[in-house]
């Protein structure tokens, strides 16, 4: 959110020319104002603002745009923040909420050192930036949650992909057929994309076996039986995996052997 704020912030101080603008994020406990646009001279920065205290907290809490011809003198808010906005020299303000999903997340503030009767070009301004702000936040939130499914599908598809490869060479090693067994394993093969160039590591047929598996999440003595060898073979193979892919544990050595397209 926060280059997003930045960049509605800087807009907002060409357009109108105010002497600053902020925002405020909105917590659980308040609105804490922690971006600004223009010079900050007083204890503004940090602040939070209950709810429905200050200009801030009204906006945030009731969802709509405010705006204040003299802060200090306006009986529209609490003065709950007077010494901070006083230290300020802030006196007309406008503040619109960013609203996303219902919800107030932020709040756009533009404020001069002067009082303003007129206050209309302001309130337009920061509420049509709010709005604009809005979208870019949804957007945003919308992309993160295709992203984060697709995030999850891949995984998914992976790992099924990964126990289709482990199965087909696990039913190869069953096979008698020496045909049918190349035509497993060529059918395997399809389902990784081998690295090219040097610097690949060689794994003997029964260790390409025990890795297939080891990327299903399989233990050693899950691997054991369903290769049907015994348990210290397996941690024998695995040992000789683990080296061959200068990995540490189980977890680096499948990353490692997919980035070399040895397992899918």
């Amino acid at each position: 959110m926060a280059p997003a704020v930045a960049a509605a912030l800087a807009r907002l101080r060409a357009r109108t020319g105010v002497s600053l603008a902020f925002a405020g994020r909105v917590t659980e406990s308040g609105v804490l104002l922690n971006a600004f646009d223009g010079p900050v001279v007083g204890p503004l920065r940090g602040v939070l603002l209950g709810a429905g205290h200050g200009v801030g907290g009204r906006v945030a809490y009731q969802q709509r745009a405010l705006s204040i011809q003299d802060y200090v003198g306006s009986p529209a808010i609490t003065h709950r923040y007077d010494q901070v906005i006083r230290a300020e020299s802030l006196r007309a303000m406008a503040a619109a909420p960013v609203i996303v999903a219902r919800r107030s997340v932020a709040v756009l503030y533009v404020a001069l050192r002067t009082s303003q009767r007129e206050m209309g070009r302001l309130l337009d301004a920061v509420s049509h930036e709010a709005r604009a702000l809005e979208q870019d936040l949804a957007v945003t939130d919308v992309l993160r949650r295709l992203r984060e499914q697709h995030t999850a599908e891949d995984g998914v598809r992976r790992s099924r992909v990964a126990e289709a490869y482990a199965d087909l060479r696990a039913l190869a090693d069953e096979v008698g057929d020496p045909g049918l067994r190349s035509r497993l394993l060529d059918t395997a093969g399809l389902l990784v994309d081998p690295s090219p160039g040097a610097g690949v590591p060689h794994l003997t047929a029964r260790e390409a076996d025990v890795l297939a598996l080891l990327s299903t999440g399989l233990s050693n003595q899950g691997i054991a039986e369903r290769l049907g060898i015994g348990l210290y073979t397996v941690k024998g193979h695995v040992k000789n995996i683990l080296a061959k892919l200068g990995a540490e544990g189980r977890m680096e050595a499948v990353a490692r052997a997919r980035r070399f397209g040895l397992t899918p």
